[in-house]
C-alpha cells in the first residue's frame, strides 16, 4: 500500500469533522510538515475559523513521532482531547494503518491527593493532621464541595480538578490536593499504587499525543528536572499567551502571611535554636513589610536586604534540620514534614534569588488592599530561557490567531528568544513565519472606527465624552456590545453610567463567573457585557449577540508596572526603541484579540469602535492598526452609526 499522501489524510480528517477544506488549514498543514521533517520551526498566524487544530494535528500525527500539544485555555484542551483528537485519530486509522495513543497532562496539583483526601490535611497549629470533612460544618459551602469530592473521588477515573463538575473554590481544592513539593512520592505514599497524578503521567509515556498546558510546558524548561515525556513535535497553541505563563512561571512571591505559615508548619519539627532563628527572622520580615510601598526596587534597600538574609540562612538551618529531626508524637510524619519542607524551601529559594542579585531579574513591592503587602521577583526577560530550552532538539510549532504584529513576526519572535526571520548561524535557531489568512471576508464583514474628535484620556479623571459617545453608540447597535476596558474601574464606571442611561441590560465582570455572564450576553441580543481583561480573549460569541465590541483605550502597560517598565528601560539602554519593543507590542498583541471577538462566523457584521484618538493622530497608530484585522476603516461618527443602525435593522428583521 502506497504511504497517503498529506491532502489525503487531511480531506479524510476534515470530512470526519464535518468540516470544509479551507486554503489556509491547507498551506498550514503542508508547513508543519515541512517544519516537522526538516527540525525547523514555525510561527503560523490562522484566523479564527481557518481549522488550525486540525492543520497541525494531521501532519503531526502523520510524521508518527511523539508530539506534545501545550495550550493556554482549559476549553482548546478539552476540545482536543473530548472532540479534535478522537475524531482524527480515528478517521486518519484506515490510512495511517494505526491508531496514535493521546492523553492529557497536567501540574501535580490539578490532581485530587488520595493521601489528602483519606488521611487528612498537616495543620498549622497542633501536632499531625486534620480531617478537613470533620472540621467544615457539612451545611457550609466548603463543607458541601468537601462532601462532594469525597463521593467524586469513588467515580473519578483521572482526578483531574477539570473534570469536576460543577467546580469548587481554590479553598476547597487546597484541602485534596498537594504540589510537587508537597508531595510523598509514589514510593513512600500507601497510595502511591492508586495515584491519579501518576497514572497520569504513565499515560503519557505511553501516548504519541501528550495535550498539557503552558504552565507545566515553563515548568518543564524552568526546573530542568523532565515533567514531560521525550519529544520530537512541539506544537504551542494559543502562543500568544507563552511569554506571559513562562514568566508567571518564573515569578518567585514572599509574604508576610507565607512566611508565617511555613515557621508553624516547621515548629514542631526542628530543634528550638532552629524554630526561633527562624520565628526572629520572619518578625523582621514582616515590620519591613509594613511600611512597604509599591514599586520597582532597582536597589534592595538596607532594612530589606538585611531581613532577606536573615530570612535565607534561618531558613536553611531549618530545612537542615528536618531532614534529621523525627517526632513520634506527631501523625503521619512523613505528609507534615513533606509540606513544611515545601514551605521553607520556597523562602529560601526566593530569598536566595533576591539577595544573590541578578541584573537579569526584576524585584518589586505590590500591595494589595485585602492581603497586604507581597515582595515579588521576575526574570526582565524569558527570551534567553526559551530560546534555550524550547528551540533545541525537537522541531517546535507556534500558532495562534495573534504572532503577526506591525506586519511581520519579527517582533513575537524576539520575545521567544528568535533572532529576526532569515538570519543565519551556527547556534541560531531556524524558523519562518506563515501567514495563512482567515476565512473571513474582513473589509465586507466588519468596520474599524477610530473616535478621533475624542479628548485623549488620560490617566485618571471621568471622560464624559467618551461616556457620550459609548451610549450613542450602544444605541445605535440596539445593545449587542462587547466593551472591552482597559481598567477594573472603567468597567465599572461605564456599567454605572450606562445603567443610568439606556434601558439595554448592562452585565458587568465579577457581578457572576465569566462562564455565566458569557452565557446570558450570547441568550440576548440587547445585552451588553463589560469587562476587563479576561474578556479581551476570552469570549467566542458568534452571531448577532455581539455586534459592536468596543475598547474605551489603547491597551498599554501602566506606566508604574514594575516587570514593564524594567523592561522597557532595558530596551532603550541596549539601544533600542523600549515604547515599541515593550508597550507598543503588549498593547497590539491585546487589541488584535480583542478585535477577534467580532467576527466569529461567514455571517457575522459589525463594529470594532476603539474611543481612543490616538489609534489615528500618533505615529504608532498605524503599527497598532496594522496589526489588527483589516476591517474597512472609519473615523466618521455619523457614518458608524448608521452603519450600527442598519446591522441592528438587520439582525432584527431576522428575528434576533
Amino acid at each position: 500500500m502506497t504511504k497517503p499522501t498529506l491532502p489525503e489524510l487531511l480531506h479524510a480528517a476534515v470530512t470526519a469533522v464535518g468540516g470544509v477544506e479551507r486554503p489556509g488549514q491547507v498551506s498550514m498543514a503542508e508547513a508543519v510538515a515541512e517544519a516537522v521533517d526538516d527540525g525547523s520551526h514555525l510561527l503560523v498566524q490562522a484566523g479564527t475559523g481557518t481549522g488550525k487544530s486540525l492543520g497541525y494535528l494531521v501532519p503531526a500525527l502523520a510524521h508518527g513521532e511523539r508530539v506534545v500539544i501545550a495550550t493556554a485555555t482549559l476549553a482548546l484542551q478539552r476540545q482536543l482531547v473530548e472532540r479534535d483528537l478522537p475524531r482524527t485519530v480515528e478517521s486518519l486509522h484506515p490510512l495511517l494503518r494505526r491508531r496514535p495513543e493521546f492523553a492529557m497532562l497536567k501540574g501535580r496539583s490539578n490532581y485530587l491527593c488520595l493521601h489528602r483526601l483519606h488521611e487528612g490535611v498537616p495543620q498549622e497549629e497542633e501536632d499531625g493532621l486534620f480531617d478537613p470533612f470533620e472540621a467544615a460544618a457539612p451545611t457550609s459551602k466548603l463543607g458541601q464541595d468537601l462532601l462532594r469530592m469525597r463521593d467524586w473521588a469513588d467515580e473519578t477515573e483521572t482526578g483531574d480538578r477539570d473534570a469536576l463538575t460543577p467546580g469548587v473554590s481554590d479553598r476547597a481544592w487546597a484541602q485534596v490536593s498537594v504540589s510537587s513539593r508537597e508531595c510523598l512520592g509514589a514510593s513512600k505514599c500507601q497510595y502511591g499504587a492508586e495515584c491519579f497524578a501518576e497514572m497520569a503521567r504513565e499515560r503519557a509515556k505511553l501516548s504519541d499525543v501528550v495535550v498539557t498546558n503552558h504552565a507545566l510546558l515553563a515548568i518543564d524548561a524552568i526546573e530542568g528536572a523532565p515533567v514531560l515525556p521525550p519529544h520530537e513535535v512541539l506544537v504551542i497553541d494559543e502562543a500568544h499567551e507563552l511569554v506571559s505563563r513562562v514568566t508567571g512561571a518564573a515569578t518567585g512571591e514572599l509574604t508576610p502571611g507565607q512566611v508565617n505559615r511555613a515557621v508553624r508548619r516547621a515548629a514542631k519539627l526542628v530543634n528550638e535554636k532552629a524554630a526561633d532563628s527562624l520565628q526572629t527572622a520572619t518578625e523582621t520580615f514582616e515590620r519591613v513589610m509594613e511600611l512597604a510601598l509599591p514599586g520597582r526596587l532597582e536597589e534592595i534597600p538596607e532594612d530589606l536586604g538585611y531581613a532577606l538574609l536573615a530570612l535565607r540562612d534561618a531558613s536553611r538551618t531549618v530545612i537542615s534540620a528536618l531532614g534529621s529531626t523525627r517526632d513520634k508524637s506527631v501523625q503521619d510524619e512523613d505528609a507534615v514534614r513533606k509540606q513544611a519542607l515545601a514551605s521553607v524551601e520556597s523562602i529560601h529559594d526566593v530569598t536566595e534569588r533576591i539577595t544573590q542579585g541578578s541584573e537579569y531579574d526584576v524585584v518589586w513591592y505590590e500591595r494589595h488592599d485585602r492581603f497586604g503587602a507581597s515582595l515579588r521577583v521576575a526574570p526582565m526577560t524569558v527570551s534567553g530561557l526559551l530560546r534555550e530550552k524550547l528551540f533545541t532538539d525537537r522541531s517546535v510549532v507556534l500558532t495562534s490567531a495573534t504572532l503577526k504584529l506591525g506586519g511581520d513576526f519579527n517582533g513575537v519572535g524576539a520575545s521567544l528568544g528568535l533572532s529576526p526571520e532569515g538570519t543565519e548561524g551556527d547556534d541560531i535557531p531556524r524558523w519562518k513565519g506563515l501567514d495563512v489568512g482567515s476565512p473571513f471576508d474582513y473589509p465586507k464583514q466588519g468596520i474599524l472606527y477610530v473616535a478621533r474628535h475624542l479628548s485623549t484620556p488620560g490617566r485618571e479623571g471621568s471622560r464624559g465624552d467618551m461616556m457620550d459617545e459609548l451610549t450613542e453608540l450602544v444605541e445605535a447597535s440596539g445593545g449587542r456590545t462587547l466593551g472591552l476596558f482597559s481598567s477594573m474601574r472603567a468597567a465599572q464606571a461605564a456599567a454605572e453610567e450606562l445603567r443610568g442611561r439606556l434601558e439595554n441590560p448592562i452585565l458587568l465582570q465579577g457581578e457572576e463567573t465569566l462562564g455565566e455572564l458569557i452565557k446570558a450576553f450570547a441568550a440576548d441580543p440587547g445585552t451588553c457585557l463589560f469587562g476587563t481583561l479576561s474578556l479581551w480573549q476570552g469570549v467566542d460569541v458568534p452571531g448577532p449577540s455581539c455586534q459592536l465590541v468596543v475598547m474605551d483605550r489603547i491597551p498599554f502597560p501602566r506606566p508604574d508596572d514594575p516587570l514593564m517598565s524594567a523592561r522597557q528601560k532595558a530596551v532603550e539602554e541596549a539601544g533600542g526603541n523600549g515604547f515599541m519593543a515593550v508597550a507598543a507590542t503588549h498593547a497590539a498583541l491585546l487589541m488584535a484579540q480583542g478585535a477577534g471577538r467580532l467576527v466569529r462566523a461567514t455571517g457575522d457584521r459589525g463594529v470594532v469602535a476603539v474611543l481612543d484618538p490616538r489609534l489615528a493622530n500618533a505615529r504608532y497608530g498605524s503599527y497598532l492598526r496594522a496589526s489588527l484585522p483589516d476591517f474597512w476603516y472609519t473615523t466618521d461618527r455619523n457614518q458608524v452609526r448608521r452603519s450600527l443602525a442598519a446591522i441592528d435593522a438587520a439582525a432584527k428583521a431576522d428575528g434576533t
